[in-house]
C-alpha cells in the first residue's frame, strides 16, 4: 500500500501538517489513537504520532509533527507526492468520550495537535469546552481557528506574552477549576513538565485529569517495553494501555528520565542526517 503525501502545510518554523494517504486507518481511527510511521521501506526509526484527524470518503488521516530529531527533520524535508514505507495503525486506546458535563482542553506546543479531535468528540458528545492553549511566543502557535470553533472558551497565553496573556497554562487553569461549579474533566497534552504541573494543579480540586503521554516507543504493538510508564505504582505500557491516563497516577519524574536515555544518539543521528543532507549536490557545482 502507498502511503502518499497528497498535502502539506507548515503551520509554525518547525511544525507541519501533512495528508496521508491511508483509507483503512482513515475509517477506523477514533479520537486519541495513533500511528506508527516509518520514512523508509527497510531501515530507519519508527515513530508514534497522534491522528489529528481524518477524511474517511477521501481515504485520508491528517499529521501533525515537530521538526526534532532525524525522522522528523527527514519527513520536514519530504514533498507532496512522496510516500512512507509504512503507516501502522489506528494504535492505542481510543479516548473516553462521553458527556461529562464541563471539559476544559489544555494544550502545550505541539500537544494542540493530538488535543484537537478529542476536544472534538468531547464537544460532539455535547460537553462545554473551555481550551487553554499555550506556546512560547506567538509564532509557535498551531491550531487557534480549529479551537476557536469547537471551544465555548477559549484561552491564549504564551511565555514572552507576545500573543494572549502571559502566563504558563497553569495559571487560567486554577482560575477555571475555582470556578462555581467546578470543571468535570481537564485534558491536558502537552511537553511532560507541562502535563505533571496540571495535574499538580487539579490534585487539590479533585478534578479527574487525562493525560496523553509521549514516550519513546518502536513496535507501538506492546512487544519491545520501550514505552513502559509507572502509573499508580504499576508498570503500563503506553502503546497497548494508554497512551491516555489517570494524571494524578503517572509517574512523571520517572518518565521524564527514561525520555533522556537515548538523548545523545539521537543527536548524533540528526548531525549525521544534517551532514549528508549538505552535501548532496556539491559534486555538481
Amino acid at each position: 500500500m502507498s502511503y502518499k503525501i497528497v498535502s502539506k502545510q507548515q503551520l509554525s518554523e518547525n511544525v507541519f501538517t501533512i495528508e496521508v494517504e491511508a483509507p483503512l486507518i482513515a475509517r477506523a481511527r477514533k479520537a486519541g489513537q495513533f500511528v506508527i510511521v516509518g520514512v523508509s521501506n527497510e531501515y530507519g526509526e519508527r515513530i508514534p504520532l497522534t491522528i489529528a484527524g481524518a477524511e474517511p470518503v477521501k481515504g485520508t488521516i491528517r499529521l501533525i509533527f515537530q521538526r526534532v530529531g532525524k525522522t522528523t527533520t527527514q519527513m520536514a524535508d519530504m514533498n507532496v507526492g512522496d510516500s512512507f514505507g509504512h503507516v501502522a495503525g489506528p494504535l492505542g486506546k481510543p479516548t473516553h468520550v462521553q458527556k461529562f458535563g464541563t471539559v476544559v482542553c489544555v494544550g502545550g506546543g505541539i500537544g494542540n495537535a493530538p488535543l484537537l479531535p478529542i476536544a472534538q468528540a468531547m464537544k460532539q458528545a455535547g460537553n462545554t469546552i473551555l481550551s487553554i492553549l499555550g506556546s512560547r511566543n506567538k509564532e509557535l502557535l498551531i491550531l487557534e481557528e480549529e479551537f476557536k470553533i469547537i471551544s465555548d472558551e477559549l484561552i491564549i497565553v504564551t511565555d514572552d506574552g507576545s500573543y494572549g496573556r502571559k502566563a504558563m497554562v497553569t495559571e487560567p487553569l486554577k482560575e477555571l477549576c475555582r470556578r462555581n461549579p467546578k470543571p468535570d474533566l481537564v485534558v491536558a497534552i502537552g511537553p511532560t513538565i507541562m502535563m505533571k504541573f496540571c495535574c499538580e494543579t487539579t490534585r487539590p480540586m479533585q478534578i479527574p485529569t487525562v493525560v496523553s503521554l509521549n514516550t519513546i516507543m518502536v513496535d507501538g504493538t506492546g512487544m519491545c517495553g520501550g514505552c513502559r510508564v509507572e502509573v499508580g505504582g504499576k508498570t503500563k505500557f503506553v502503546c497497548v494501555d494508554g497512551p491516555e491516563f489517570d494524571g494524578h497516577q503517572v509517574d512523571f519524574d520517572q518518565m521524564m528520565k527514561r525520555m533522556t536515555a537515548y538523548r545523545k544518539l539521537e543527536q548524533q543521528a540528526l548531525d549525521a542526517y544534517q551532514e549528508h543532507r549538505c552535501k548532496i549536490g556539491l559534486d555538481q557545482r
